[in-house]
């Protein structure tokens, strides 16, 4: 990524070096002007065409500094067709082109429920497919014991498990703690449910809605914002989630860790 001097000359302010960076395909930039916020779909005569959350284009001129990159500008460029950037995993991870799916590992990672294992290999598909992992959702952790037994972990069958709302003095974290096993790691996000883990602003919310007590969680949260049934609601959901920057951090960082603990061995 190239650099150029970007100031106000006359006003005699020091000069910024705006960074220069190519269009690619799928780059999330924001039009400061409009607030629009898209990724990028193709340039055109001079200008970069860019598509929302919502499906709808914009184009816009590529001018010096019209974008904004993470809150910062940018200067929008054509890419350089001899040096192509890495085409990037919706993870985050460098994308690796033509591999085939690893024959899957002996080695595992539970989730609590099908919701669970559908945002998983939403951002970590390719991850997964590349380390040979294979994603299985469990009907909640209440016999979580006896399923670990059952599995019979191993130095070549490592077992890594994602739980829900884990957080000190909960009914999830009294079931973690009584698994000693060393070749079982358990990992988990505060959340009461894996939709939380999305941030409310992927989905257009400013947040996530509080739910009395005795109101079934999902239930309640459809009913506030319009969504319908829970499966609708799920379906909306992971129509909004593009990446790991549509997720919070704790969850991020409990897939990773549970990815390269069960990806290099077994």
């Amino acid at each position: 990524m190239r650099s150029q001097d970007y100031g106000d000359i006359l006003s005699g302010k020091p000069k910024r070096r705006i960074p220069e960076l190519p269009a690619e395909p799928g780059l999330v930039v924001e039009d400061p002007a409009s607030g629009f916020c898209g990724a990028v779909v193709r340039i055109e005569y001079g200008n970069v065409v860019l598509e929302d959350r919502h499906g709808r284009h914009r184009v816009f001129p590529m001018q010096p500094a019209g974008f904004l990159l993470d809150g910062a500008p940018v200067t929008l460029v054509k890419p350089a067709a001899a040096a192509k950037k890495p085409m990037m995993s919706a993870s985050g991870s460098v994308k690796v082109e033509g591999v085939k799916a690893r024959t899957a590992r002996a080695s595992r990672i539970w989730v609590e429920g099908i919701h669970d294992a559908e945002l998983v290999e939403r951002v970590w598909g390719h991850d997964l497919r590349v380390e040979g992992i294979v994603v299985q959702p469990l009907d909640g952790i209440d016999e979580l014991q006896e399923h670990i037994r059952d599995f019979a972990p191993g130095p070549e069958r490592r077992l890594g498990v994602l739980v829900d709302h884990l957080v000190k003095g909960s009914k999830e974290s009294r079931i973690v703690d009584a698994v000693t096993d060393p070749n079982v790691m358990i990992t988990g996000h505060p959340y009461v449910d894996i939709w939380q883990a999305v941030k409310p602003a992927a989905l257009g919310i400013e947040a996530w809605p509080v739910i009395p007590r005795g109101t079934p969680w999902k239930e309640g949260v459809c009913a506030q914002l319009g969504w319908g049934e829970p499966a609708e609601g799920w379906r909306h959901i992971l129509r909004h989630v593009r990446g790991f920057r549509d997720l919070e951090t704790p969850l991020i960082g409990s897939v990773e860790r549970l990815i390269d603990f069960v990806g290099h061995f077994g």
